[in-house]
Order: structure tokens, then sequence, then C-alpha cells
């Protein structure tokens, strides 16, 4: 038994050892695979804690039919669901109320994916509680965060590098999209464009996987159906690309004043998170009394204005009715998710298109539904500057190739607006920014990020109490370490001497003694303090194995230290020192990989 659980050590140090590369493709495979599985089960159980109490509650059953509801009851719902989220907001901390893609952004790219369960916890009861409750909120949003809260944590169990907790997030990211929509290349997308901002092949792979696992899992309990039910769409003439090229320039338009509003609540949002989030609350039920249809996640009307169920009238008032909530909620601290309603509002601008081109040009026109569908791709790559990922949800969305050409068009041509025009930087990065945090992502950080300290830190070191014999310190000599580390008096690393300077050290002693026959010293009992034998020694500090190349720079900035060693905690107050990084190899490394 004691040699099988050997065994089994032993292949895990391997297996973490292996994944401190930025090519442990086999080793990232079989972790996608599993992370796609676990999110795809948590992805399955929010949607049913949502679905659930909605089917009771609202009429015929249908956990969408929130305009089946009395007027009264949609005032009552939004702010009594607001009464709750405040409370709980309320009693935790800054750190701990935020939620969604925003949040994984920052959790991906300053604490080196590090999520908690609590946070897990946090966003499971909140996203539901929007949504229940009513408020203009997605779905998407909180998948997002479980998912990658789960790939976190599984890294965490398995005491993964960083690096590798990194891919997994991406992992539970393309999960958390593709089970909620039934889009696997889209998911794949979204992770990298949006969530992780670089594309590598070590890391396509694993994300991939990820995501046909979660959407198998997905269609065995909602069946192969995508999110919208999307006609047979169809442009039916090459006149109208001026007028699709117009609607792109309104949508980027429209983002670029949706994220506008959002981040300008947030700004002038300064009273206490209970009082704001009962007046978000308060804001939905005024607006719902008059237009249901901005309740919830809203995907009911989406698809009937995929099939031109909705009239002109409905749609502007929607349009700037989910806009306006939408945006001030968000603002205001509501834990509400943006991608659902970022497509909802582009469903309804692209409607409006839709029915206009019907008025003005009848005999050429395509119909509403081809225009609201143009408008929610457009939206989305505009408002999440994710113009390849837009693109792929629309084509799986609606699983025609016709509808690629003025796809790309529009949604290019709406993200230039927002992005030239307006100079918006993606919705989630936007919110960062105006919470304080100013992401970097240039290509050497990016880099540094994906290789772990594991796959550069030199093994060929010893450790030495401060004083040891002469003849233990030939012993030492005898492994043949490149450096020795030098413990205090508590048994920690606190510097790093040279192996050659000990071997002359000795070699200088043996001289001098053969040198004058008249001294009768025993050198194997003669006491040697490393700190007072001349020699180059330079002072030393901690590094966890876990970090990334990235960390390893900033400890050195942050100790103004050359050298550290790298330890691996294996209980409390217990350390094992596994290798010594120099700043000279973690800042070559990124130029010798690149010849």
């Amino acid at each position: 038994f004691m040699s099988l659980r050997d065994s089994f050590e032993n292949y895990k140090r391997v297996f973490r050892q292996q994944l401190s590369g930025a090519e442990a493709l086999p080793q990232l495979a079989v972790l996608g695979l599993l992370t796609g599985f676990l999110t795809s089960a948590v992805i399955l159980i929010f949607r049913l804690f949502i679905e659930l109490p909605l089917m009771y509650f609202l009429p015929n059953g249908d956990p969408e039919n929130f305009e089946g509801l009395s007027q009264l009851a949609r005032v009552i719902l939004p702010i009594s669901g607001a009464v709750i989220i405040a409370t709980i907001w309320y009693r935790l901390k800054l750190s701990q109320r935020k939620v969604g893609v925003a949040f994984v952004i920052e959790r991906l790219n300053y604490h080196q994916g590090y999520i908690s369960f609590k946070s897990l916890i946090t966003q499971f009861v909140g996203g539901i509680l929007t949504i229940v409750s009513g408020q203009s909120a997605g779905r998407e949003g909180p998948a997002v965060h479980l998912g990658a809260a789960c790939s976190s944590l599984l890294g965490r169990y398995l005491h993964l590098p960083n690096n590798s907790i990194r891919i997994l997030i991406s992992c539970g990211t393309a999960a958390a999209i593709s089970a909620s929509f039934n889009t696997p290349i889209a998911g794949v997308i979204f992770a990298m464009e949006v969530v992780m901002m670089e594309y590598t092949i070590a890391g396509f792979t694993p994300v991939i996987l990820a995501s046909v696992a979660a959407a198998v899992l997905s269609q065995v309990v909602y069946g192969n159906e995508t999110a919208f039910v999307v006609p047979q769409l169809y442009m039916n003439s090459l006149i109208e690309i001026p007028y699709i090229v117009l609607c792109g320039v309104v949508i980027g338009i429209v983002s670029a004043s949706f994220v506008g509003l959002i981040k300008r609540t947030i700004r002038i949002a300064t009273i206490n998170i209970f009082y704001r989030i009962l007046a978000a609350g308060a804001l939905t039920a005024l607006a719902a009394m008059f237009l249901p249809e901005i309740m919830g996640i809203g995907y009911d009307t989406v698809n009937k204005t995929l099939l031109g169920q909705v009239s002109l009238t409905l749609l502007c008032a929607i349009a700037i009715g989910k806009i306006v909530i939408t945006g001030i909620s968000v603002g205001l601290g509501m834990p509400s998710g943006l991608v659902g309603p970022i497509l909802f509002i582009g469903a309804s601008v692209g409607g409006i298109f839709g029915l206009l081109a019907e008025i003005f040009m009848p005999s050429i026109a395509s119909t509403p539904g081809f225009y609201a569908m143009l408008g929610m791709g457009a939206m989305m790559g505009s408002a999440l500057q994710a113009p390849l990922a837009a693109l792929l949800a629309l084509l799986e969305l609606t699983q025609n190739t016709n509808i690629i050409m003025p796809g790309m068009l529009i949604i290019v041509i709406s993200s230039m607006v927002a992005s030239e025009g307006f100079k918006q930087k993606s919705i989630f990065l936007s919110i960062l920014k105006e919470q304080g945090i100013d992401f970097n992502n240039s290509p050497v950080v990016q880099a540094l990020r994906r290789v772990s300290v594991g796959a550069i830190m030199s093994r060929q070191f010893d450790t030495a109490n401060r004083t040891l014999s002469f003849s233990e310190a030939q012993t030492l000599l005898r492994k043949e370490p490149k450096c020795i580390l030098i413990n205090n008096s508590e048994g920690k690393p606190v510097s790093l001497l040279p192996t050659v300077g000990l071997a002359h050290y000795l070699e200088e002693q043996q001289l001098l003694l053969a040198q004058d026959e008249s001294l009768n010293v025993d050198l194997n009992e003669r006491m040697i303090d490393l700190f007072e034998i001349p020699a180059q020694r330079k002072d030393v500090s901690s590094l966890y194995f876990q970090a990334t190349l990235q960390e390893a720079l900033d400890r050195f900035s942050e100790t103004k230290t050359d050298i550290l060693y790298v330890e691996r905690n294996s209980g409390p107050h217990i350390s094992r020192v596994l290798g010594v990084l120099y700043r000279s190899d973690v800042e070559n490394y990124y130029q010798y990989k690149r010849k």
C-alpha cells in the first residue's frame, strides 16, 4: 500500500512538473475534458434553480412569461428581489461583491486565476435572485463566473501551477458559453478573445475539448436546440449592403452609449450599496409596469423579434428601456449578467431596422428577423470588442452560411465605430477601469504568464546550515551542486553561496596545512561559518512553486533581489525548497523562446 501511495505521489509530482511548461498538451487535454464536464454540470444545476421557480410562479409554466403577470406583481417582484439582494450584498465586503465576466478577467490577470468557493456561492445565489426576481439580467455572465470558479478550484485542489490554472479558466469559460447557448465554437473563441485575450496553440486544444464536453452534456438534458428559434435567414439583394452599413454604424453608437451609461453610473453612484441596489430594483419595477418584456433574460422576446412578431413601436420602447434599465442597474451594483441584455438590445435595434426596411424598401428588403440576427452579432461584437466571437456565435445560432458575409460587414462596422469613433474598450475592461483596475495585456506579459517557474528554475542546488564541519562541507561538494542555500536558525534560506566559493576556501585551507607541517590541526573537525568565508554571497527571497514567470518578475522587483528560492508548502508551517530562480533566466526566457 505504501509503495502504491508513493508511486501515485511521484506521478502527481511529475504531472505538475510537465504542466509547468507552455506545451503540456496531453495533460491539459485531460484537464480540459474534466473541466468541461464539471462546468456543464454546474451550469445545468444553475439553470434548474432558475427555471423551476419561474415555471411554478409564472403563468402557463413558462419560465420567461413575465408579461403574463399582473401589473402589481411586476412591481412587487423586482422590488422584493432587490431587497433580498441588497441585504446580502450589504453584508459582503467590497471585494466579495464582484461577480461576472469582469471579475473573472480581474482574477485571471491580477490574482493568478484564484477564485474562492465563497465567490462561486455568491455568484450562484446572486445570479438566481436577479433573474428569478425579474431584474434586467442575463445568465451567461454568471455562467462564465461559475465555470471559471469551478476550473480554478479544480486547479487549486490538484495543486497545479498557475499557468495551468489560467488555461483551465479559459476551459471553464468556453464550457459555460457552450452549455448556455449550445454553441461550442463560439464558446472557444469567446474564452480566447474576451477573457484570455490571446490565442495559443497549446491553449486551443484543452479549451476545444472542454467546450465540446459541455455541449454534449447540455444536449443530453436540453436536446440539440440552440438558445434561439432562428428561421432560415438570408439577404435578398446586394442593394441592402449600404443599409446594413448604416445599421452597423447605428449599433456602434448604441453600444458606445450603453457602455458609457454604465461607466457614468458607476462614477456617480457613491451611496451605500444597499440603497443603490434598492434604487435599481425600484427603477426596474417602474419600467416593468409598462414594459414587462425587459424583465428577466428576455429570450422569448428575442425569439419573437427574430420571427418578426414584434411591432415597430414596441421594439423602439423595449430597446430604449433595456439600455437604460440594464445600464443603470449594472452601474448601481446589481449583480446582473451583461451578455444576455447585449443580445436583447442588438436584436431589438436590428429588428427596428428590419421593420423600417419593409416600409421604405418593401420589394427588396430582407425579413426583420434577418436584421434582428445581424443586430445581435453587431451589438455583441462592438460591446465586447470581440468580432470573431460574435461572428461565430451568429453562424452557430443561425446554422446558415448565407449570413456570414453581411454578418462580417455589420460586426466590423459596429466594432470600429465604437472603438475608433468613441474610443470604447470592451464593456468588461471598461467596468474594470472604472473600478480602478487598468488592464495590461502586452505580448511579453502574456508570454510570461503562460509559463510556471518550475519550467526554468534550477534544481542543481543544496541547502546547508550557517555552520558546518570541514568534512560535512566536503560531503556537500561531492554532490556537485551549482549553488548552496544557507539557512538561518529557523531553517529558512536567507543567502545563496556559489559552490565554487566554498570549494576555493576548502582548497586554500588544505594548501595552508600542507605548507606548514608544524600545524597539528584536524581539518575534518574544523567548523566553517558560511557567512564568514570569502565568497560572493547574495540575498534570496522565497517564491511559491505555482507562480508564473510574470509573478516571479514582480517578486524580484518587490524584494530587490536577483535570486529566488522556489518552495512548495506541504502542510502548515511545512515547506520544501524545490529550486532556485535567477532574474536573468526569467528576463531572457521570452527572447530565447522567440529564436
